[in-house]
This record gives structure tokens, C-alpha cells and sequence, in this order.
């Protein structure tokens, strides 16, 4: 800051000598002496500026190589995130279609399924009809038969009769 001054205070004495200038067209020692003074501050000035802007610049540097580096860094996170995700969307997509493929070959399953288990209900009720009516005949057979034996029985009992009658 104190620099900042003195430049500025050198600057005006340069300013004003230099109006002297051209009324004097001699300098004096003192006139040479500021305006070396005032060179000098204002090449100090300069240098100091160049400092600034070059540590200016070194930080935007700086700030850029961070930058950089973080942006490689997100990219690299983000290609993970994705290559997280795209396995996960390629087994999806594999089971859905697999998924989709066995309901298709589901659909004609079920309705031969279907037609076997309706052809199996009539067989098993035809056979269940059939059996039902061989039962009946049994039991007409052995009706028969008890009855046909319960006859010979009694014939048999009246030939005996008959025969002990004959005696």
C-alpha cells in the first residue's frame, strides 16, 4: 500500500516536472533525480504487477489442474455407476426374455394339459360307469347264483324226499 502511494505520488511529480519540461528546457539534478524516482517506481510498480499476475496465474493453474483431475475423477465414478447398473439391466432383460419364452411355451402346455385332463375325466368316468355296472352284474350273478343254488337245493331235497319215500 505504501508503494501503491509513493508510485502515485511519483507519478503526479512526474506529471508536473514534465509540464516544467517544456517550459525549462533544462532539467535540473532534482527534476533528473524524481524522474529517475518516478521510473523506477513505475518499473518497480510494473514488476510487482508481473509478480501478481504471474501468481495469479499459477493459482489459476493450479485451480485448473484440480479441476481437471476431479473431472476425471467424476468420469471415472460415473463409468462405474454405469457399469454397475448395466450388468444388473442385462440380467433383467435376460431372465424377462426368458420369462417371456417359457410362458409362450406354457400356453400350448396348458391346453394340451388341459385337453389331456378333460379326455382323462371321461376316460375315468367311462371306466368308473363300467365298473360300476360289472359290480351290478356280479351282484346279479351271485343273486343268481345263490338262488339258482337255493332251487337245485330244494330239488335236491324233494328227489331225496322222494327217493327215501320210495323205501
Amino acid at each position: 500500500m505504501m508503494q501503491t502511494e509513493q508510485a502515485q505520488a511519483n507519478n503526479q511529480l512526474v506529471v508536473q516536472n514534465s509540464g516544467n519540461l517544456s517550459f525549462n528546457s533544462n532539467l535540473s539534478k532534482e527534476d533528473e533525480e524524481m524522474s529517475r524516482s518516478a521510473l523506477s517506481a513505475f518499473r518497480a510498480k510494473e514488476e510487482e504487477i508481473e509478480k501478481k499476475k504471474l501468481e495469479v496465474r499459477e493459482k489459476v493453474q493450479a485451480q485448473l489442474g484440480r479441476v481437471e483431475e476431479e473431472t476425471k475423477r467424476l468420469a471415472l465414478i460415473r463409468e462405474e455407476l454405469e457399469t454397475l447398473a448395466d450388468p444388473l439391466r442385462k440380467e433383467v432383460s435376460l431372465v424377462r426374455k426368458k420369462i417371456d419364452s417359457v410362458n409362450k411355451e406354457l400356453k400350448p402346455l396348458s391346453h394340451t394339459a388341459q385337453k389331456k385332463e378333460k379326455e382323462y375325466k371321461e376316460a375315468l368316468d367311462a371306466f368308473n360307469d363300467k365298473n360300476k355296472e360289472k359290480v351290478q352284474l356280479i351282484t346279479k350273478l351271485m343273486e343268481l347264483v345263490s338262488e339258482s343254488e337255493k332251487l337245485r337245493m330244494k330239488k335236491l331235497e324233494e328227489l331225496s324226499k322222494n327217493v327215501d319215500s320210495m323205501h
